[in-house]
């Protein structure tokens, strides 16, 4: 092995302790929230995207349908796809191996991977990131959904209004540019205006089409070069 598959090596496990930990906040808002802790494991595992995570768990707590929030998720997810389409050439692997490792396409794992310049190189970086942070992160859900079990009712120590900032700390750091923040704007905004007039969850899906709807519409001049 050379040292610069070691430094990829180290590198994604960097990100994925520095991510899978995280899972100990959806762990302990989810039980708190009502799920118990064998639902919010298994939502872990099965789901496995963590803002779709949270916006599952932000609709459920606000009294929502669970219909209203798989579809929230699954909107959310779907970049998951994109990804998958993007690296699927840089990865070259069988059927059988893209089958198997589709759980583990999520943006961590891709931005491990595009940024190699040997195929081996972005095997190892989408390996070692998506495996460890999958391991790190229902570990960490797993702990923490028994701390949240034990806490009770969340409003009590004001962590229903952790699920938002939550999701706003995983959101942030990926709106790069001043085109995504302010479409991302644009989006809380539709969002904070359907609170008044739909249902628990809905406002989360119209602010998403809103925000998908203006990025197509919106390009500026250079990332449309």
């Amino acid at each position: 092995m050379t040292t610069s598959d070691r430094s990829i090596i180290v590198d994604s496990l960097g990100v994925g302790l520095a991510t899978g930990a995280y899972g100990v906040s959806f762990g302990a808002i989810s039980t708190s929230s009502g799920l118990s802790v064998t639902q919010t494991c298994i939502l872990s595992l099965l789901v496995f995207t963590g803002a779709s995570q949270f916006a599952f768990i932000g609709i459920i707590a606000s009294g929502g349908n669970p219909i209203t929030g798989a579809l929230t998720s699954v909107l959310l997810g779907s970049r998951n796809m994109f990804y998958g389409l993007s690296i699927a050439r840089l990865l070259d692997l069988t059927p059988a191996q893209r089958l198997a490792s589709a759980h583990l396409v999520i943006d961590e794992s891709t931005a491990m991977s595009v940024t190699r310049t040997t195929r081996r190189q972005a095997r190892l970086g989408f390996y070692w990131t998506g495996l460890s942070i999958f391991s790190l992160w229902n570990l960490s859900t797993f702990l923490g959904a028994l701390a949240g079990n034990a806490i009770g009712d969340p409003r009590t120590y004001g962590l229903d209004a952790a699920v938002g900032a939550a999701f706003l700390g995983l959101l942030w750091p990926r709106l790069a540019s001043w085109h995504a923040r302010l479409v991302a704007l644009f989006a809380a905004a539709v969002a904070l205006g359907a609170v008044p007039l739909t249902s628990a969850g809905l406002p989360i899906i119209v602010g998403g089409a809103a925000a998908v709807l203006l990025g197509l519409l919106w390009r500026p001049a250079e990332a449309a070069a």
